[in-house]
Protein backbone atom coordinates (compact mmCIF):
# COMPACT_ATOMS: atom_id res chain seq x y z
CA UNK A 1 0.00 0.00 0.00
CA UNK A 2 1.86 3.63 -0.86
CA UNK A 3 2.25 5.57 2.25
CA UNK A 4 -0.13 8.02 0.96
CA UNK A 5 -2.56 5.23 1.40
CA UNK A 6 -1.63 4.04 5.07
CA UNK A 7 -3.51 5.16 7.87
CA UNK A 8 -1.36 7.19 9.96
CA UNK A 9 -0.96 4.89 13.01
CA UNK A 10 2.37 4.09 14.90
CA UNK A 11 3.40 0.54 14.78
CA UNK A 12 5.56 -0.14 17.57
CA UNK A 13 8.36 1.87 20.13
CA UNK A 14 12.13 1.86 20.10
CA UNK A 15 13.47 2.41 23.54
CA UNK A 16 17.40 3.50 23.60
CA UNK A 17 18.71 4.25 26.61
CA UNK A 18 20.77 7.61 26.35
CA UNK A 19 24.66 7.49 27.33
CA UNK A 20 23.13 4.02 29.20
CA UNK A 21 26.54 2.82 31.06
CA UNK A 22 27.42 6.13 31.82
CA UNK A 23 24.21 7.51 33.47
CA UNK A 24 24.18 4.21 35.49
CA UNK A 25 27.64 5.26 36.75
CA UNK A 26 25.97 8.44 37.50
CA UNK A 27 23.23 7.17 39.29
CA UNK A 28 24.90 5.33 41.43
CA UNK A 29 27.50 7.59 42.54
CA UNK A 30 25.99 11.42 42.82
CA UNK A 31 29.30 12.77 42.78
CA UNK A 32 30.34 12.29 39.41
CA UNK A 33 26.46 13.93 37.90
CA UNK A 34 26.54 16.67 35.54
CA UNK A 35 30.60 16.20 35.70
CA UNK A 36 31.83 14.71 32.12
CA UNK A 37 32.40 10.78 32.66
CA UNK A 38 33.83 7.93 30.44
CA UNK A 39 33.29 4.83 31.20
CA UNK A 40 36.69 2.31 30.33
CA UNK A 41 37.21 -1.55 30.02
CA UNK A 42 40.08 -0.91 31.69
CA UNK A 43 41.79 1.78 33.66
CA UNK A 44 44.94 2.66 30.89
CA UNK A 45 45.59 5.45 28.42
CA UNK A 46 46.31 2.94 25.56
CA UNK A 47 42.57 1.94 25.81
CA UNK A 48 39.58 3.72 24.58
CA UNK A 49 35.87 4.84 26.43
CA UNK A 50 33.02 2.18 25.68
CA UNK A 51 30.77 5.10 26.89
CA UNK A 52 30.87 8.47 27.61
CA UNK A 53 28.39 10.54 29.33
CA UNK A 54 26.64 13.54 27.76
CA UNK A 55 28.55 16.43 29.73
CA UNK A 56 31.82 14.50 28.36
CA UNK A 57 30.05 14.13 24.48
CA UNK A 58 29.38 18.06 24.87
CA UNK A 59 33.19 18.77 24.87
CA UNK A 60 33.47 16.20 21.96
CA UNK A 61 34.17 13.22 23.66
CA UNK A 62 32.75 9.82 22.86
CA UNK A 63 32.64 6.27 22.71
CA UNK A 64 35.41 5.08 21.39
CA UNK A 65 38.17 8.24 22.45
CA UNK A 66 41.09 6.94 23.33
CA UNK A 67 41.63 7.81 27.06
CA UNK A 68 44.33 9.68 26.29
CA UNK A 69 43.00 12.05 23.96
CA UNK A 70 39.79 12.25 26.75
CA UNK A 71 42.39 13.59 29.11
CA UNK A 72 44.09 15.94 26.78
CA UNK A 73 40.71 17.64 26.29
CA UNK A 74 39.05 17.30 29.84
CA UNK A 75 41.97 16.49 32.38
CA UNK A 76 39.55 16.13 34.97
CA UNK A 77 37.38 13.49 33.02
CA UNK A 78 36.13 11.21 35.67
CA UNK A 79 36.61 7.50 34.02
CA UNK A 80 34.95 4.71 35.90
CA UNK A 81 36.10 0.75 35.16
CA UNK A 82 32.98 -0.89 34.15
CA UNK A 83 30.88 -3.13 35.63
CA UNK A 84 28.91 -5.28 33.97
CA UNK A 85 26.70 -6.84 36.27
CA UNK A 86 25.44 -3.08 37.32
CA UNK A 87 24.18 -2.36 34.12
CA UNK A 88 22.54 -5.62 33.56
CA UNK A 89 20.47 -5.07 36.20
CA UNK A 90 19.59 -1.78 35.85
CA UNK A 91 18.59 -2.73 32.25
CA UNK A 92 16.61 -5.55 33.95
CA UNK A 93 14.91 -3.02 36.51
CA UNK A 94 14.23 -0.51 33.26
CA UNK A 95 12.34 -3.28 31.54
CA UNK A 96 10.19 -3.78 34.88
CA UNK A 97 9.32 0.36 34.61
CA UNK A 98 8.67 -0.17 30.73
CA UNK A 99 6.40 -2.93 31.40
CA UNK A 100 4.36 -1.05 34.04
CA UNK A 101 3.13 0.89 30.88
CA UNK A 102 3.86 -1.43 27.73
CA UNK A 103 4.62 -4.82 27.43
CA UNK A 104 8.03 -5.19 25.94
CA UNK A 105 8.10 -7.32 22.52
CA UNK A 106 11.86 -7.38 22.25
CA UNK A 107 14.94 -6.90 23.40
CA UNK A 108 17.77 -5.89 20.74
CA UNK A 109 20.36 -5.04 23.53
CA UNK A 110 21.08 -4.29 26.85
CA UNK A 111 20.23 -0.86 26.10
CA UNK A 112 17.06 -1.00 23.59
CA UNK A 113 13.46 -2.55 24.04
CA UNK A 114 10.87 -2.54 21.82
CA UNK A 115 6.99 -2.57 22.78
CA UNK A 116 4.74 -3.44 20.14
CA UNK A 117 1.19 -1.12 19.75
CA UNK A 118 -2.21 -2.67 19.81
CA UNK A 119 -5.57 -1.08 18.93
CA UNK A 120 -6.03 2.22 20.08
CA UNK A 121 -2.55 2.50 21.55
CA UNK A 122 -1.75 3.00 17.85
CA UNK A 123 -2.91 6.36 17.14
CA UNK A 124 -0.75 9.07 17.38
CA UNK A 125 -1.56 11.31 20.55
CA UNK A 126 -1.98 7.85 22.56
CA UNK A 127 1.03 6.48 21.64
CA UNK A 128 3.05 9.79 22.58
CA UNK A 129 1.05 9.40 25.54
CA UNK A 130 2.26 6.02 26.71
CA UNK A 131 5.79 7.55 25.52
CA UNK A 132 5.80 10.03 27.81
CA UNK A 133 4.61 7.59 30.72
CA UNK A 134 7.44 5.40 29.83
CA UNK A 135 9.97 7.77 30.52
CA UNK A 136 8.45 8.78 33.35
CA UNK A 137 8.10 5.67 34.79
CA UNK A 138 11.79 5.01 34.17
CA UNK A 139 12.57 8.33 36.09
CA UNK A 140 10.43 6.78 39.05
CA UNK A 141 11.41 3.36 39.49
CA UNK A 142 15.17 3.68 38.59
CA UNK A 143 16.55 6.70 38.64
CA UNK A 144 16.65 10.13 37.63
CA UNK A 145 19.42 9.85 35.73
CA UNK A 146 18.50 7.23 33.20
CA UNK A 147 17.00 8.87 30.37
CA UNK A 148 15.57 7.46 26.76
CA UNK A 149 14.94 8.55 23.24
CA UNK A 150 11.81 6.78 22.03
CA UNK A 151 11.21 6.39 17.95
CA UNK A 152 7.58 5.97 17.17
CA UNK A 153 6.69 4.47 13.80
CA UNK A 154 4.94 2.26 12.06
CA UNK A 155 7.49 -0.51 11.77
CA UNK A 156 10.54 -1.65 13.87
CA UNK A 157 13.02 -0.54 11.64
CA UNK A 158 11.43 3.00 11.29
CA UNK A 159 11.27 3.55 15.10
CA UNK A 160 14.98 2.70 15.64
CA UNK A 161 15.90 5.06 12.89
CA UNK A 162 13.40 7.83 14.90
CA UNK A 163 15.17 6.54 18.22
CA UNK A 164 18.80 8.39 17.32
CA UNK A 165 17.31 11.42 15.53
CA UNK A 166 16.93 13.15 18.93
CA UNK A 167 18.95 12.88 21.78
CA UNK A 168 19.30 13.17 24.71
CA UNK A 169 15.95 12.34 26.06
CA UNK A 170 14.15 13.05 22.33
CA UNK A 171 10.72 11.86 21.25
CA UNK A 172 10.21 11.37 17.59
CA UNK A 173 7.22 10.49 15.14
CA UNK A 174 7.29 9.09 11.71
CA UNK A 175 3.97 8.67 10.52
CA UNK A 176 3.34 7.08 6.90
CA UNK A 177 1.87 10.37 5.18
CA UNK A 178 5.22 11.60 6.14
CA UNK A 179 7.52 9.18 4.45
CA UNK A 180 9.68 8.87 3.03
CA UNK A 181 10.53 12.72 3.01
CA UNK A 182 10.57 12.84 6.46
CA UNK A 183 13.84 10.79 6.34
CA UNK A 184 15.62 12.12 3.12
CA UNK A 185 18.18 14.14 5.23
CA UNK A 186 19.67 11.39 7.50
CA UNK A 187 23.24 10.00 5.98
CA UNK A 188 22.73 6.62 4.78
CA UNK A 189 25.04 5.41 7.92
CA UNK A 190 22.25 6.75 9.73
CA UNK A 191 20.37 3.62 8.71
CA UNK A 192 20.67 0.32 10.58
CA UNK A 193 22.59 -2.58 8.62
CA UNK A 194 24.84 -0.17 6.93
CA UNK A 195 27.66 0.47 8.20
CA UNK A 196 31.58 1.48 6.87
CA UNK A 197 31.96 -1.36 4.62
CA UNK A 198 27.99 -1.33 2.86
CA UNK A 199 28.39 2.27 2.27
CA UNK A 200 31.35 1.85 0.20
CA UNK A 201 29.69 -0.37 -1.50
CA UNK A 202 26.89 1.75 -2.13
CA UNK A 203 29.17 4.16 -3.15
CA UNK A 204 30.52 2.22 -5.60
CA UNK A 205 27.05 1.53 -7.21
CA UNK A 206 26.60 5.50 -7.79
CA UNK A 207 24.13 5.75 -4.08
CA UNK A 208 25.83 8.21 -1.67
CA UNK A 209 23.12 10.13 -0.46
CA UNK A 210 19.36 9.39 1.11
CA UNK A 211 17.85 11.26 -1.79
CA UNK A 212 19.59 8.81 -3.80
CA UNK A 213 18.83 6.02 -2.60
CA UNK A 214 14.69 6.51 -1.30
CA UNK A 215 14.58 7.40 -5.77
CA UNK A 216 15.34 3.84 -6.64
CA UNK A 217 12.20 1.64 -6.84
CA UNK A 218 12.36 -1.83 -5.17
CA UNK A 219 13.77 -3.65 -7.97
CA UNK A 220 16.64 -0.99 -8.39
CA UNK A 221 16.89 -1.78 -4.22
CA UNK A 222 17.20 -5.40 -4.95
CA UNK A 223 19.75 -5.22 -7.27
CA UNK A 224 21.56 -2.50 -5.19
CA UNK A 225 22.34 -5.24 -2.20
CA UNK A 226 22.16 -8.28 -4.22
CA UNK A 227 19.38 -9.81 -1.57
CA UNK A 228 16.36 -9.54 -0.38
CA UNK A 229 17.54 -7.22 2.49
CA UNK A 230 17.06 -4.58 -0.37
CA UNK A 231 13.25 -5.42 -0.80
CA UNK A 232 12.47 -5.75 2.80
CA UNK A 233 14.57 -2.03 3.34
CA UNK A 234 12.28 -0.63 0.31
CA UNK A 235 9.11 -1.49 2.36
CA UNK A 236 10.37 -0.57 5.70
CA UNK A 237 11.59 3.02 4.64
CA UNK A 238 8.20 3.64 3.10
CA UNK A 239 6.47 2.42 6.69
CA UNK A 240 5.56 -0.91 5.34
CA UNK A 241 5.24 -3.47 8.22
CA UNK A 242 6.68 -6.58 6.58
CA UNK A 243 6.75 -8.42 10.03
CA UNK A 244 10.07 -8.88 9.87
CA UNK A 245 11.28 -5.58 10.72
CA UNK A 246 15.29 -5.97 10.56
CA UNK A 247 15.21 -8.04 14.00
CA UNK A 248 18.10 -10.84 13.94
CA UNK A 249 16.69 -13.80 13.33
CA UNK A 250 17.98 -16.36 16.05
CA UNK A 251 20.04 -19.61 14.77
CA UNK A 252 17.84 -22.84 15.53
CA UNK A 253 20.35 -23.88 17.94
CA UNK A 254 23.09 -21.34 19.18
CA UNK A 255 26.46 -22.05 17.86
CA UNK A 256 29.19 -20.89 20.26
CA UNK A 257 30.24 -19.42 23.62
CA UNK A 258 32.84 -18.01 24.94
CA UNK A 259 34.78 -15.11 27.11
CA UNK A 260 37.87 -12.80 26.21
CA UNK A 261 39.83 -10.45 28.54
CA UNK A 262 42.46 -8.04 27.80
CA UNK A 263 45.12 -8.69 30.19
CA UNK A 264 45.57 -6.05 33.25
CA UNK A 265 49.29 -5.14 32.81
CA UNK A 266 50.59 -7.53 35.52
CA UNK A 267 48.62 -10.58 33.76
CA UNK A 268 50.88 -9.76 30.73
CA UNK A 269 53.09 -12.55 30.57
CA UNK A 270 52.85 -16.57 29.60
CA UNK A 271 52.03 -17.46 33.28
CA UNK A 272 49.64 -14.50 34.06
CA UNK A 273 47.67 -15.33 30.27
CA UNK A 274 47.40 -19.17 31.01
CA UNK A 275 45.89 -18.50 34.56
CA UNK A 276 43.27 -16.14 32.76
CA UNK A 277 42.59 -18.50 30.39
CA UNK A 278 42.49 -21.18 32.91
CA UNK A 279 40.01 -18.51 34.07
CA UNK A 280 38.11 -17.70 30.90
CA UNK A 281 37.32 -21.57 30.31
CA UNK A 282 36.30 -21.93 33.89
CA UNK A 283 33.35 -19.74 33.34
CA UNK A 284 32.29 -20.50 29.91
CA UNK A 285 32.60 -24.54 30.99
CA UNK A 286 29.89 -23.19 33.42
CA UNK A 287 27.74 -21.65 31.10
CA UNK A 288 27.89 -24.18 28.98
CA UNK A 289 26.59 -26.59 31.53
CA UNK A 290 23.88 -23.78 32.86
CA UNK A 291 22.66 -23.30 29.10
CA UNK A 292 22.31 -27.54 28.88
CA UNK A 293 25.02 -27.90 25.99
CA UNK A 294 27.86 -30.18 25.16
CA UNK A 295 30.66 -29.05 22.82
CA UNK A 296 32.93 -30.65 20.69
CA UNK A 297 35.10 -27.97 19.91
CA UNK A 298 37.29 -25.47 21.47
CA UNK A 299 39.56 -22.51 19.87
CA UNK A 300 41.86 -20.30 22.09
CA UNK A 301 43.12 -16.97 20.31
CA UNK A 302 46.20 -15.24 21.84
CA UNK A 303 47.04 -11.34 20.79
CA UNK A 304 50.71 -10.46 21.90
CA UNK A 305 52.16 -6.72 21.88
CA UNK A 306 54.45 -5.68 20.00
CA UNK A 307 57.34 -2.78 20.67
CA UNK A 308 57.76 -0.54 17.74
CA UNK A 309 60.29 -2.05 16.21
CA UNK A 310 59.30 -5.44 16.05
CA UNK A 311 55.73 -3.49 14.81
CA UNK A 312 58.19 -2.27 11.59
CA UNK A 313 59.25 -6.02 10.73
CA UNK A 314 56.54 -7.88 11.47
CA UNK A 315 54.07 -8.40 8.13
CA UNK A 316 51.17 -8.56 9.31
CA UNK A 317 50.83 -6.76 12.71
CA UNK A 318 47.53 -5.09 13.55
CA UNK A 319 46.24 -2.17 15.70
CA UNK A 320 44.01 -3.53 18.58
CA UNK A 321 41.09 -1.56 19.85
CA UNK A 322 43.20 -0.10 22.57
CA UNK A 323 46.12 1.16 20.31
CA UNK A 324 48.44 -1.68 21.04
CA UNK A 325 50.15 -3.35 17.76
CA UNK A 326 49.79 -6.86 17.92
CA UNK A 327 50.47 -10.03 16.10
CA UNK A 328 47.87 -12.93 16.53
CA UNK A 329 47.96 -16.57 17.27
CA UNK A 330 45.02 -19.31 17.43
CA UNK A 331 44.60 -22.90 17.71
CA UNK A 332 41.09 -25.36 17.57
CA UNK A 333 41.19 -29.02 19.30
CA UNK A 334 38.00 -31.06 18.32
CA UNK A 335 37.55 -33.82 20.73
CA UNK A 336 34.37 -36.07 21.76
CA UNK A 337 31.73 -33.97 22.88
CA UNK A 338 31.56 -33.14 26.85
CA UNK A 339 30.95 -30.36 29.31
CA UNK A 340 32.90 -31.44 31.92
CA UNK A 341 35.47 -28.32 33.16
CA UNK A 342 38.51 -31.13 33.81
CA UNK A 343 38.04 -32.68 30.00
CA UNK A 344 37.75 -28.81 28.30
CA UNK A 345 40.91 -27.80 30.65
CA UNK A 346 43.25 -30.67 29.02
CA UNK A 347 42.07 -29.67 25.77
CA UNK A 348 42.93 -25.68 26.42
CA UNK A 349 46.48 -27.39 27.64
CA UNK A 350 47.46 -29.17 24.66
CA UNK A 351 46.95 -26.04 22.57
CA UNK A 352 48.51 -23.56 25.09
CA UNK A 353 51.63 -26.22 24.59
CA UNK A 354 51.73 -25.24 21.12
CA UNK A 355 51.57 -21.38 21.71
CA UNK A 356 54.56 -19.81 20.13
CA UNK A 357 57.60 -18.90 22.10
CA UNK A 358 59.74 -16.72 19.77
CA UNK A 359 60.63 -12.47 20.92
CA UNK A 360 57.53 -11.31 19.61
CA UNK A 361 55.14 -13.62 21.38
CA UNK A 362 56.24 -12.32 25.17
CA UNK A 363 53.83 -9.93 26.10
CA UNK A 364 50.43 -11.42 25.64
CA UNK A 365 47.95 -8.68 26.34
CA UNK A 366 44.51 -10.37 25.06
CA UNK A 367 42.90 -14.14 25.41
CA UNK A 368 39.61 -15.51 24.27
CA UNK A 369 37.92 -18.86 24.95
CA UNK A 370 35.53 -19.94 22.29
CA UNK A 371 33.62 -23.41 22.87
CA UNK A 372 32.17 -24.51 19.04
CA UNK A 373 29.90 -27.18 17.69
CA UNK A 374 27.49 -27.14 20.33
CA UNK A 375 24.76 -30.06 20.92
CA UNK A 376 21.70 -29.44 23.43
CA UNK A 377 21.96 -32.20 25.74
CA UNK A 378 18.55 -33.44 24.67
CA UNK A 379 20.36 -34.59 21.46
CA UNK A 380 23.11 -36.41 23.28
CA UNK A 381 23.37 -40.22 23.41
CA UNK A 382 24.28 -42.20 26.74
CA UNK A 383 27.94 -42.96 26.19
CA UNK A 384 28.71 -46.56 26.89
CA UNK A 385 31.45 -46.10 28.59
CA UNK A 386 31.39 -44.45 32.06
CA UNK A 387 32.98 -40.98 32.42
CA UNK A 388 36.80 -41.60 33.97
CA UNK A 389 37.02 -39.82 37.25
CA UNK A 390 33.08 -39.25 37.46
CA UNK A 391 34.51 -35.28 35.82
CA UNK A 392 30.72 -34.86 35.00
CA UNK A 393 29.67 -35.01 39.27
CA UNK A 394 32.62 -33.32 39.64
CA UNK A 395 31.59 -30.40 37.68
CA UNK A 396 27.66 -30.60 39.11
CA UNK A 397 29.49 -30.56 42.35
CA UNK A 398 31.57 -27.05 41.82
CA UNK A 399 28.44 -25.40 39.91
CA UNK A 400 26.16 -25.90 42.80
CA UNK A 401 28.97 -24.33 45.18
CA UNK A 402 29.61 -21.37 43.00
CA UNK A 403 26.09 -21.01 42.19
CA UNK A 404 25.83 -20.12 45.92
CA UNK A 405 28.59 -18.59 47.03
CA UNK A 406 30.02 -17.25 43.97
CA UNK A 407 31.57 -18.11 40.85
CA UNK A 408 35.46 -18.35 42.02
CA UNK A 409 34.47 -20.45 44.93
CA UNK A 410 35.67 -23.38 43.98
CA UNK A 411 38.28 -24.22 40.77
CA UNK A 412 41.27 -26.23 39.80
CA UNK A 413 44.22 -24.56 40.97
CA UNK A 414 45.70 -22.86 37.62
CA UNK A 415 43.72 -19.83 37.51
CA UNK A 416 44.37 -18.99 41.35
CA UNK A 417 46.72 -16.01 40.13
CA UNK A 418 43.77 -14.74 38.05
CA UNK A 419 41.33 -15.85 40.20
CA UNK A 420 39.59 -12.15 40.79
CA UNK A 421 40.67 -11.26 37.12
CA UNK A 422 38.30 -11.48 33.51
CA UNK A 423 35.35 -9.58 35.73
CA UNK A 424 32.12 -10.18 33.26
CA UNK A 425 32.55 -7.91 30.23
CA UNK A 426 30.04 -5.42 29.11
CA UNK A 427 27.30 -7.15 26.49
CA UNK A 428 26.57 -4.63 23.51
CA UNK A 429 24.35 -7.15 21.86
CA UNK A 430 22.99 -9.30 24.67
CA UNK A 431 21.34 -9.64 28.09
CA UNK A 432 23.54 -11.09 30.50
CA UNK A 433 22.29 -14.53 32.31
CA UNK A 434 22.29 -14.39 36.17
CA UNK A 435 23.33 -17.79 37.30
CA UNK A 436 23.47 -17.80 41.18
CA UNK A 437 24.95 -14.38 42.60
CA UNK A 438 26.74 -14.10 39.35
CA UNK A 439 26.19 -12.44 36.00
CA UNK A 440 27.92 -14.01 32.71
Amino acid sequence: MPADLQPDLFGFLHIDLNSFFASVEQQLHPEYRNKPTGVVPTVADTTSLIAASYEAKALGIKTGTRVSEAKRICPGIILVNGNHADYAEYSHNIALAVERVCPVAHTPSIDEMVCQLLGRERNPPEARRISLDIKQAIKDDVGSTLRCSIGMAPNRYLAKIASDMQKPDGLIGLLPSQLPRAIAHLELRDLPGIGARTELRLNAKGIRTMPELLALDRSGMHNLFDSVWGDRMYHWLRGHDTGDDGAPVPSEVQKSLGHSHVLAPEHRSPEGAWAVAHKLLHKAAMRLRMEHFHTGSLSVTIKYALTREQSERASKSKQHYTGIQNIGWGMEARFRPCQDTLSLLEALQGCWKQSPTGPEHRKPFFVGITLRNLIPESEMQTSLFEEPGNRNELSATMDKLNLKYGHTTLHFAGMLPARDSAPTRIAFTQIPVQYGHDYM
